[in-house]
């Protein structure tokens, strides 16, 4: 996913499903410098990841 669009999706008023290496996960926060993110999984929101935005695939 490119930077772009992980901004749309943390702005979106729609659920947008997201994975990270196949698990759903939640944007928390993007961080422009470094082109990662912030999310954490559905099943367990107090486990806080940062990882590259390249590495997040919207479903379809």
């Amino acid at each position: 996913m490119d930077i772009g669009r992980a901004k749309q999706i943390v702005d979106s008023t729609h659920e947008i499903v997201v994975h990270h290496q196949g698990v759903p996960v939640w944007i928390q926060h993007i961080n422009d410098g470094d082109a990662t993110a912030r999310v954490y999984t559905r099943e367990n929101p107090d486990n806080e990841m940062v990882v590259s935005v390249s590495e997040l695939v919207e479903e379809k």
